[in-house]
């Protein structure tokens, strides 16, 4: 049920969303020739537009995020037992349309997959993702993309991965790949996700009782807060930001995260 709750939820709290409903309203407003609903709409939509465009606002949600855990120095921990990567790296989708693995934005997290697991030779390796999707009958799982298609092409043998493919989002990621592994006091296994995703996972695997060591990839925010007078790069900064920042209030409301803002 809290599966469903949540894709309802964003998609009512989508800002693009948000902002395609203004321009429809205002559209229909001004069609129906009522003045000062046209003109509400149309400059709250300019404000959301220019706060996207011109302001510093994109950039900082998204940072404050990104910055929460550095990335950490691996030549000072005392050992590597296992190495953990979200899913969220490949459109099912559309490598399901093309047959073949179409990667989403999130792809640094295979490349950290392929990268600590040849420095890491003696690491459990464990992909956690199935499919989003509401409808899950005959969808691919991301998992079984992974393997298939993606461990070929970096020469990493399946054989040494545990694939966990029934996960949906992250909570699942954590509880489904606890019970496949069974993380034992002591060891010290690295997380690796998207660096604005990283608080929210952090605080669901603590919550599992899983100490996880963060290992933050695919950064999206700058240290010098430009303005680049770029809508698009301004929404997509505003859009994962957040949803993020959503997902961490959801998730505490629903008691599986241990703190509202999960820290190092």
């Amino acid at each position: 049920m809290a599966f469903f709750l949540s894709k309802l939820l964003w998609m009512i709290a989508n800002p693009a969303n948000l902002m395609g409903v203004l321009a429809l309203l205002a559209t229909v407003a001004a069609l129906l020739r009522w003045r000062r609903l046209m003109i509400g709409t149309l400059t709250l939509l300019l404000a959301l537009c220019t706060a996207m465009t011109v302001t510093p606002l994109p950039n900082a949600v998204l940072a404050a995020l990104e910055l929460r855990f550095p990335q950490p120095d691996l030549g000072k921990l005392p050992k590597v037992d296992g190495i953990i990567v979200l899913g969220g790296a490949v459109d099912t989708n559309r490598s399901g349309d093309f047959n073949t693995l179409v990667v989403t934005d999130a792809a640094e997290r295979l490349l950290a997959l392929s990268d600590l697991g040849r420095r890491f030779p003696n690491a459990k390796l464990v992909m956690t993702g199935g499919s989003a999707n509401i409808d899950r009958d005959g969808a691919l799982m991301e998992a079984d993309l992974v393997r298939d298609k993606f461990l070929p092409m970096v020469g990493i043998d399946p054989g040494r991965v545990i694939f966990e493919r029934d996960s949906r989002n992250t909570d699942e990621n954590a509880r489904f790949s606890a019970a496949l592994v069974k993380p034992q006091p002591g060891d010290v296994w690295l997380l690796v996700t998207s660096a604005y995703h990283m608080p929210r996972a952090v605080g669901i695997f603590r919550h599992q009782g899983w100490p996880v060591v963060p290992y933050p990839v695919d950064y999206g925010s700058s240290r010098d807060s430009p303005i680049s007078f770029d809508l698009l790069g301004g929404m997509q900064n505003f859009y994962w930001a957040s949803r993020e920042w959503i997902g961490l209030v959801y998730y505490r409301l629903l008691g599986r995260t241990d703190s509202l803002f999960p820290g190092p």
